[in-house]
């Protein structure tokens, strides 16, 4: 059997100073080189100094009293923060000996980072992959994950048009030789966000305001992110959880299944990993601000400087975000008005990758809108980062609401093959807390692995 390139813990993921210093510098070395295995010891949110990468936004751009802090996702191997769960549920297939190498080729149901990430790992571990996705998601997509060497199994539709990938990974699997590292399902991604992305938030607040997380937000994809919220709650009790949805396609706050053009959110089902539990509020925002929004960040310097924004702020955003990181922002806008929050208050979410997947987007927005020079820019920053308010903000704290999640999970999965007793024990805090104690057994096992190596 050919041998497994183990790569990090989870441990290692959250602390990469805690890596042997020989891996950790040959790591940092080859992160120009990225097709070289040894990267897989740079999937982490931390920089060379182990310190968290992130920005606090200028509250020149928020407009609010609290301090917003986004966690930087673009500079994780293959350029987003989903690199992490891929990595993750591979390399638990590995321990479990469920994927072995050589034998079994890897599908990756995804409609963008997901796929990338399966596609780097994959290439990086010696997997051949299929990345399943929808057929009308950016360009720069799938000209990435056909550089790391995978296929591309396309279906119909565009990010509101998941379900049918998640049926063809069904159809794919029939195949004894396929795996899947099923992100909507597969608890590994639950514990990736929730041990090295959760701490992680923790350890970015030191300093800041009151060093405590007021509210966690992230829009649900996978829902996967969303699991940092539960760690998040284990150090600040007091921490909120805001789920953010695109208002056309507003599954969990109604029902809605409309299109939309956030990519990597907004996916039309409650997925088997979210944990309902913990999701104290969903907001709504609309797509178009948050390529509108983009816009303005990536080719509106002048507007942002007559706003008051430093200039050294200005260029350091510039290639930060992606259309998904702008919706989480204008989410955590919105939600420091909803609660409140001043000077001392910190709100918290990521930005899932950077501007590098995103120009066909941009290029799109220019063509729909006739104008896009300042004066229409100015609008728009007025419109999508100091106007948004408390609209579309749900309240989904009581009994009640989180049942209307249960049904919509139910609804979602039984038909998957889940049962409903699997399905009932999810409403127990209990079964996600033992989930997550999974991840000491594991770090374990791919230690002793790597040493046999």
């Amino acid at each position: 059997m050919r041998k497994i390139p183990f790569g990090p813990t989870y441990e290692e993921m959250l602390n990469p100073g805690s890596v042997d210093s020989k891996t950790r510098n040959k790591a940092l070395a080859a992160i120009e080189n990225e097709l070289d295995p040894i990267n897989l010891f740079n999937i982490t949110w931390k920089d060379e100094n182990d310190q968290v990468r992130k920005i606090v936004l200028d509250k020149k751009l928020t407009g609010v009293d609290c301090n917003i802090i986004v966690l930087t996702g673009k500079d994780f191997p293959s350029g987003s923060h989903k690199v992490g769960p891929a990595y993750s549920t591979l390399i638990e297939g590995c321990v479990d000996q469920t994927i072995i190498p050589g034998e079994h080729t890897i599908l990756g149901p995804s409609t963008g980072n997901f796929g990338i990430g399966v596609a780097y790992i994959c290439n990086l571990m010696g997997y051949e992959a299929i990345v399943i996705m929808p057929d009308n998601m950016s360009k720069e997509r799938y000209q990435r994950i056909e550089r790391y060497g995978a296929k591309l199994d396309l279906t119909p539709g565009t990010e509101s048009d998941v379900i049918l990938t998640l049926e063809r990974t069904f159809k794919l699997k029939e195949d004894p030789k396929n795996r899947s590292l099923a992100q909507f399902e597969l608890l590994p991604n639950y514990r990736f966000h929730r041990h090295v992305t959760g701490n992680s938030a923790i350890e970015a607040v030191k300093g800041i305001g009151n060093s405590r997380i007021a509210c966690f937000c992230s829009a649900p994809g996978s829902a996967g992110t969303l699991g940092a919220g539960d760690q998040i709650k284990k150090a600040f009790p007091e921490a909120k959880v805001a789920a953010l949805e695109p208002y056309e396609c507003s599954t969990l706050m109604n029902g809605g299944r409309g299109q939309h053009r956030i990519e990597g959110i907004g996916d039309k089902m409650c997925t088997l990993i979210h944990n309902i539990l913990n999701t104290d509020f969903i907001a709504l925002i609309k797509d178009d601000d948050c390529v509108k929004g983009l816009k303005i960040i990536h080719d509106g310097p002048g507007i942002l400087s007559e706003a008051g924004v430093s200039p050294v702020e200005i260029d350091k955003m510039k290639e930060l975000f992606g259309v998904s990181s702008i919706c989480n922002i204008i989410g955590a806008i919105k939600m420091a008005k909803y609660l409140r929050l001043g000077p001392d208050d910190n709100v918290v979410t990521v930005a899932t990758d950077g501007y590098d997947r995103y120009d066909s987007v941009i290029r799109n927005l220019e063509k729909r809108y006739l104008e896009t020079e300042d004066f229409v820019l100015r609008r728009w920053f007025n419109d999508v980062f100091r106007k948004n308010g408390v609209e579309d903000i749900a309240d989904y704290r009581s009994s009640e609401q989180k049942d209307k999640l249960f049904k919509q999970k139910e609804k979602d999965w039984l038909k998957f093959g889940y049962s409903q007793a699997y399905l009932d024990s999810m409403k127990d805090m209990r079964f996600w807390d033992h989930e997550y104690e999974k991840i000491f057994a594991y770090d374990q096992e791919i230690v002793r692995l790597r040493e046999d190596k």
